[in-house]
Order: C-alpha cells, then sequence, then structure tokens
C-alpha cells in the first residue's frame, strides 16, 4: 500500500530549475495536478518545460493549457528567468520520467534507464526491468540483463537518493499498457458523465 509520501516528488531539480519548482509546484497542485519535472533548455532559444499529470497519470491537451495560463502570471511576477523565454507545458509522454515512489511501483515489470549522481560498483547508467523498491523505500530495485552467457538478469538495489534522473523505456508491452489504462479512463468518464 502506497502512502502520501509515495506521491512526493524524490527526484528533483537542482539550481535554477530546483526555484522555478518551488514556484510552479503549489500552483500545479492547487490545481488538482502533480508536477513531475521541470526542464530548461537553451536549444533554438530558451524553453522552460514544465511536465505534470493528473493523480491517475493522465493529462490532455485542454490541462496544458489550463495549466499553461494559470503558471504564467506567476512566472512573470517571480521573474527567474534571466532571459526570454518559450513556456511549455506538456504530459510526461509514453518514455516517462520517473520521479515518485508510487511511479517505480505503478510502471512495475517494465523497462526503464536510469543515471545516478555517483557512481555504484563503478557504474552510473543502468537500464533493466523495474522490480520494485527496497524493502525499505529507500532503492529502487532493476533486474539488469547479464552480459551475454552469464546466466540470468541480477537485481541490483540503487539508492533513491542517488538517482538522477530515471525515465520508461518505450516498448510494444509499454504502448499496449498505457493504451489500455487510457481506454478504462474514458470508459470511466463516459459512465460518470451518463
Amino acid at each position: 500500500m502506497l502512502e502520501a509520501a509515495d506521491d512526493e516528488r524524490v527526484i528533483t531539480e537542482t539550481g535554477l530549475e530546483a526555484r522555478i519548482a518551488h514556484i510552479v509546484e503549489p500552483i500545479v497542485a492547487g490545481r488538482g495536478y502533480r508536477l513531475v519535472r521541470v526542464r530548461l533548455s537553451g536549444l533554438n532559444g530558451a524553453t522552460l518545460q514544465i511536465m505534470a499529470e493528473r493523480a491517475d497519470g493522465t493529462m490532455t491537451v485542454e490541462d496544458c493549457e489550463t495549466l499553461s495560463r494559470d503558471l504564467s502570471p506567476a512566472l512573470d511576477v517571480a521573474d527567474p528567468i534571466d532571459r526570454a523565454y518559450d513556456l511549455e507545458v506538456s504530459s510526461p509522454g509514453i518514455d516517462r520520467p520517473l520521479v515518485r515512489r508510487s511511479d517505480f511501483v505503478r510502471w512495475l515489470g517494465h523497462d526503464a534507464k536510469v543515471e545516478l549522481t555517483r557512481p555504484l560498483d563503478g557504474r552510473k547508467r543502468f537500464r533493466g526491468r523495474l522490480a520494485g523498491l527496497g524493502d525499505d523505500g529507500a532503492a529502487l530495485r532493476l533486474a539488469v540483463a547479464p552480459p551475454p552467457n552469464a546466466g540470468a538478469a541480477e537485481v541490483v538495489d540503487l539508492p533513491l537518493a542517488d538517482i538522477g534522473e530515471a525515465r520508461l523505456v518505450a516498448s510494444d508491452a509499454l504502448v499496449r499498457e498505457t493504451l489500455r489504462k487510457g481506454k478504462r479512463k474514458t470508459r470511466a468518464n463516459d459512465h460518470a458523465d451518463a
């Protein structure tokens, strides 16, 4: 059973992106969404990407438009970015970042890429199947494919505090599950409207 702490982001931004997250997260939460990630990129001018979702993982184009309209005035007043930028509010997408303990549980059994901020046994990058959380909830369990001819997958525990970035890897199984969840959500909404 997941608790409220499981919905807090354990993988967060640093520097200016953290300052921006501090500005936007209360607004995002106040509108019924969850902040997934803030990313400021300098490619083709500056773009501020605010990635958000509803608690059930959905995010419509209309949700993005609404949130964009609500965030713009707060960002204008706080003025955290010292140059012109484009604001982009988006959903996490299929190869979504994993930022909460609940994300690692929700997407159990799917493949993910994980990059640590510090090496673990000489490695910073891992790719494998999400295998849950460690017993104390402080580590991500990842089933990592072995080298060729080396036997079964090895399960490694990656400290959540050391994860810099984690994201799902797009696969046929992930697409099928995402479509299935979307259909269930649509049916539930249709029944609620009836």
